[in-house]
């Protein structure tokens, strides 16, 4: 830490329309993985905090759920966590996707924005998508609708730009303590990581065939007596009994592709051989119900 500077801290949340590289974007800055990431719109469900840590400062990354128009219970949590966020932080950083473009989600998003006084960063992400001769136009177009305090062009995936945008972000932090220890990346616990890495792998590997349908709880997670390896045993719910027979796939192929793809990661995490055990169990209609979307860890209350 440098003495003669006065350590700076804060919240910034990364706000945008499903899929515009968010949870990309956070892994990247954090440099391990903490948000699952997909090609299917609405991946994350609750805030995944960031933590990152330089000598001079501390930035809090939340990842919200991608503002758009609930079609179920699940949805109206989601937009709720988006949308106070916005007043909890020091900065909200509106990603968009720079091969899309403007849409009518957008539109939206920004009328949010203009009831708040926090400042917004414009972030066009996947600037490595189109030709530089389309940035220009996309930029101004942007301009005439809000007054973004920075606009900055970057590429998560590829990393363009994103030290640039990390010191335009340190530059605008308050002075303010050091909330997390450094070696910190997360304050999201083990077990909803580990969850979240098994749904990553059912969403990859079922492709369309599964929607947005699934939770995955953790049931047991423990280092068993004389074992080296952590035990972790989890279930996988889905809506429907044809689902079920989708995510299990003929003579439990799927089931065991997600679990082998899983454990790598798991392990990763950990930093231990992992014992990994899947079932999956049907709970028809589990996003409309409340009771049920509080055991699979969707909690109003602490938001």
């Amino acid at each position: 830490m440098n003495h003669n500077q006065p350590y700076k801290s804060g919240f910034v949340s990364i706000i945008g329309r499903p899929n515009v590289g968010k949870s990309t974007f956070i892994n990247r800055v954090i440099g391990q993985k903490i948000a699952i990431m997909s090609d299917k719109p609405q991946t994350t469900r609750n805030k995944v905090q960031g933590v990152y840590t330089t000598n001079q400062s501390q930035t809090i990354f939340i990842d919200t759920p991608g503002i758009h128009k609930p079609k179920h219970k699940l949805g109206d949590f989601m937009m709720k966590v988006a949308q106070n966020t916005l007043k909890e932080v020091d900065l909200v950083l509106f990603m968009i996707n720079a091969e899309e473009g403007y849409g009518r989600g957008d539109e939206f998003i920004i009328e949010r924005l203009k009831q708040t006084n926090t400042p917004v960063f414009l972030i066009i992400n996947k600037i490595d998508q189109i030709h530089p001769d389309e940035l220009l136009p996309l930029i101004e177009q942007y301009k005439k609708l809000y007054p973004f305090k920075e606009i900055v062009p970057i590429s998560a995936l590829q990393g363009n730009n994103i030290d640039t945008l990390l010191q335009q972000i340190e530059d605008l932090l308050p002075e303010g303590p050091q909330y997390y220890p450094e070696d910190q990346v997360t304050d999201h616990p083990e077990r909803f990581i580990i969850t979240e890495l098994i749904r990553e792998k059912v969403l990859h590997l079922t492709r369309e065939e599964i929607p947005h349908s699934i939770a995955v709880v953790m049931d047991t997670l423990e280092r068993r007596e004389n074992n080296a390896a952590i035990y972790v045993g989890a279930t996988i719910i889905v809506e429907r009994n044809s689902q079920k027979g989708i995510v299990i796939g003929k003579q439990g192929s799927m089931l065991k592709e997600v679990g082998k793809r899983a454990r790598v990661d798991i392990e990763a995490l950990l930093g231990s051989k992992v014992f990994l055990e899947l079932w999956v169990k049907v709970q028809k209609d589990w996003r409309n119900k409340a009771s049920q979307l509080r055991d699979y860890g969707f909690r109003e209350d602490e938001y």
